[in-house]
């Protein structure tokens, strides 16, 4: 390949989490013949509530190259060792989506198959028993994972919650030593070739002219350019997903610092707790179908547990997709490239996705339809099988003592998780596709604890002696018990670690 066929100039519209995870990115996975430009405005706001992520972030923090202790300190960060779910399948009811694996090994299927073989014969063993992460969770408490397979701490996985705007002003400053540059301005008008309708240039408030051979889209649910500008379409799925609006605000912390996010069915939604070091996030998701936004901020207001920090912010979305999330020479990479609600903290994690595609499709300038067009269907079909999993927790509960839960149980849903939904029905199967996101914890965490019980279990562990069985799933109780009554406290990690910011010490 020449030299003159590569592209040289990368322009990012749009700061945020996005923009600067994106730059950050780019900057450490290209060399230096690349200049990378941000343009943001500091009049425009960023949406700055998805605090809550999943174990991927760290292979994203770890690329980069980022200091852990630093970046927990920078982003007011704790760690999330997963998802307590209140009143999803039924009123009064709770469970446990945790990270890592159940049992103490790697290999969760025949962990479950026994487990399920007891479990019909009466067992009546809680799963969460057979978690580390639960288990740490339910006694806040926290310690490093193991890279030694022989060690029953290699099962235990977790995430970060951290504030997104302070994630997103401490990726600036690092992609900036990297050589990223940045313009304030405004973007006014969008320049084009008048032939094949690429973006060719981008005008600012000032006047400034911003050239470019890629453009990449963080410019949040507007989508400026990919939508805007080349109407690439939209995919709705607010039929399988009707949540569209959220209320959020801050509050302080009260009592001790939890290691998990807590999400809790409302009469038209569900209301998020994230806690952060030196507040707690928190935000009621509904449908406006259901409920007016007066009596969301009141039910929100509510149930915070102490005054709020400010006043509630009102987001409006529309769950769905850009039917394309790459068109000619533009990349739309988070909000502006489709939205699912943050009910399983997936918006950050998509944003890491689609810059680790991007980096394997970058293009030259030829801009290959071919490749486009691939990584086009890989990122779809990484949001359908999200929204797989998250139309999952409304359709499979039998609550039915408002309207929205009567609603979303009786909707019709995807063939493709209808089909996995009747095969674990049937003995417990699950079926995990390449480089799906969610692992098999999570999915058996969601069906068992939202009431889909299989009805059998696998041949192959039907003439295994029960006896035997049920003496090493003793054992493993204890051993996970132990394991968790030896770790520190989530606030006394952080502290002993040098992760605790100054800002929240003093709080």
């Amino acid at each position: 390949m020449s030299d003159g066929n590569w592209i040289q100039n990368i322009v990012i519209v749009g700061g945020g989490s996005a923009g600067w995870m994106t730059a950050a990115a780019l900057a450490r996975g290209l060399d230096r013949r690349y200049r990378i430009q941000v343009v943001e405005s500091q009049d425009i706001g960023v949406v700055g509530v998805g605090e809550a992520t999943i174990p991927p972030i760290r292979l994203f923090n770890a690329m980069l190259g980022l200091d852990e202790a630093e970046f927990m300190r920078e982003t007011q960060a704790t760690y999330k060792l997963g998802i307590q779910f209140r009143d999803w399948g039924r009123l009064g009811q709770s469970y446990f989506h945790p990270f890592g694996v159940y049992g103490l090994n790697a290999e969760l299927g025949h962990f479950f198959q026994y487990w399920l073989k007891l479990d019909h014969e009466g067992g009546a063993l809680d799963l969460a028993d057979y978690s580390l992460c639960a288990q740490a969770a339910k006694a806040g408490r926290f310690d490093r994972q193991s890279d030694d397979p022989r060690d029953p701490m290699s099962t235990f996985g977790f995430a970060y919650h951290f504030d997104t705007i302070l994630y997103g002003q401490y990726l600036r400053r690092f992609a900036q030593t990297l050589g990223v540059a940045r313009t304030e301005g405004e973007v006014v008008q969008v320049d084009q070739h008048p032939e094949t309708g690429f973006v060719t240039a981008l005008r600012l408030k000032s006047g400034q002219v911003v050239e470019g051979d890629l453009f990449i889209d963080c410019s949040g649910f507007r989508g400026l350019l990919i939508e805007q500008t080349l109407k690439a379409g939209y995919e709705d799925w607010s039929d399988l997903l009707p949540m569209d609006r959220a209320a959020a605000a801050p509050c302080a912390l009260r009592g001790p610092l939890s290691p998990y996010t807590t999400s809790t069915a409302r009469e038209a939604g569900w209301q998020w707790r994230i806690p952060l070091q030196h507040r707690v996030g928190n935000g009621y998701v509904y449908s406006s179908r259901f409920i007016s936004d007066e009596a969301a901020v009141a039910t929100l207001t509510a149930n915070l547990e102490s005054e709020p920090l400010a006043e509630p912010r009102l987001l409006r979305f529309n769950t769905g997709r850009r039917r394309k999330m790459w068109d000619k020479n533009v990349v739309a990479i988070g909000l502006s490239s489709g939205f699912m609600e943050p009910l399983e903290s997936t918006s950050i994690h998509l944003i890491q996705a689609s810059i680790n595609k991007l980096l394997q499709h970058f293009p030259d300038r030829s801009f290959s339809p071919a490749n486009r067009d691939v990584y086009n269907r890989r990122i779809q079909v990484d949001m359908e099988t999200i929204r797989d999993f998250l139309v999952l927790h409304y359709k499979a509960t039998v609550r039915d003592d408002a309207a929205l839960w009567s609603y979303v149980r009786q909707m019709p849903i995807p063939d493709s998780l209808a089909e996995r939904i009747e095969l674990f029905r049937e003995r417990g199967q699950l079926v995990i596709h390449p480089d799906e996101m969610f692992t098999p914890t999570s999915w058996l965490a969601v069906l068992l604890g939202q009431g889909v019980h299989p009805r059998s279990y696998s041949p192959l562990v039907a003439d295994q002696d029960s006896r035997a069985i049920a003496e090493g799933f003793r054992n493993m109780k204890a051993l996970v018990a132990r394991r968790v009554e030896a770790m520190p406290g989530h606030a006394d990690y952080l502290k002993r670690h040098g992760m605790w910011a100054a800002e929240a010490a003093m709080a």
